[in-house]
């Protein structure tokens, strides 16, 4: 590690020791600057994805689809428009399947290069397991500029739908944001076993004019509400590491 990268790394450290954490709960953030591609990591644990996982299934699928020199067909777009824009579960399991499910998604990541994610047992693709880490990987594969995996085509329109989730559903990263208009997509999951929230959020936020990347990532929250509250400050915590606001 360079000492640019440990500054940004303790920089981050002390701005998250500002941000409030419920007891019990857990964070872990990973924020990338567009322009100068530096990056700074916070937590290395690894969380259930819950609907986060929706952008990563919908990048599987272009990729399976540029491998067969193809474009979607109507309805693997009426799948990923809803799954994306309204989070819809229903339209994300026939596109797991679609992908091969976890098998399909895990072998998809190793080409995005996502090295500490999972895909989940059978149906449960809210349950893989990923690292803010993977995802800030996986958002420079969506939002890069072309020496990833995804073509231009197929990165504009990950691009589009994420610029396009409903009203209720704009939280959690775009809390840093300028206008609050960021593109993103947000998981959230009550377990079954403890009622404990998973609460997630990944985007593309923008800053006096400068780009970042933010993936934010938490478990343990007794509510969503609560959960929403500590992504939201670990977001703008992640950006003020480089602004220094």
């Amino acid at each position: 590690m360079t000492k640019a990268a440990a500054d940004r790394d303790a920089r981050l450290r002390e701005a998250m020791a500002a941000v409030r954490v419920p007891r019990g709960a857990e964070v872990s953030v990973a924020v990338l600057a567009v322009d100068s591609g530096e990056s700074a990591g916070y937590g290395g644990a690894a969380f259930d994805t819950a609907s986060i996982v929706k952008v990563d299934i919908l990048a599987a699928l272009l990729l399976r689809a540029q491998d067969a020199d193809r474009r979607l067909t109507a309805a693997e777009q009426a799948y990923a428009t809803k799954m994306i824009e309204n989070s819809d579960n229903a339209s994300a399991t026939e596109l797991w399947h679609s992908i091969g499910r976890a098998d399909g998604l895990d072998a998809a990541n190793r080409r995005f290069g996502l090295t500490g994610t999972s895909g989940g047992d059978g149906e449960l693709w809210g349950l893989t397991q990923t690292t803010a880490a993977d995802q800030l990987t996986l958002l420079q594969q969506v939002f890069g500029d072309g020496d990833g995996q995804l073509s231009a085509a197929s990165r504009a329109y990950v691009q589009g739908l994420m610029a396009s989730v409903e009203a209720d559903q704009r939280w959690g990263v775009s809390a840093a944001d300028d206008d609050n208009s960021c593109p993103l997509k947000n998981g959230w999951l009550a377990r079954g076993t403890t009622g404990l929230w998973d609460v997630n959020s990944i985007g593309r936020v923008s800053v006096d004019g400068t780009g970042y990347l933010v993936a934010v990532l938490s478990k343990g929250t007794g509510t969503r509400a609560e959960g929403i509250a500590l992504v939201e400050a670990a977001a703008k915590a992640a950006v003020s590491a480089f602004t220094g606001e």
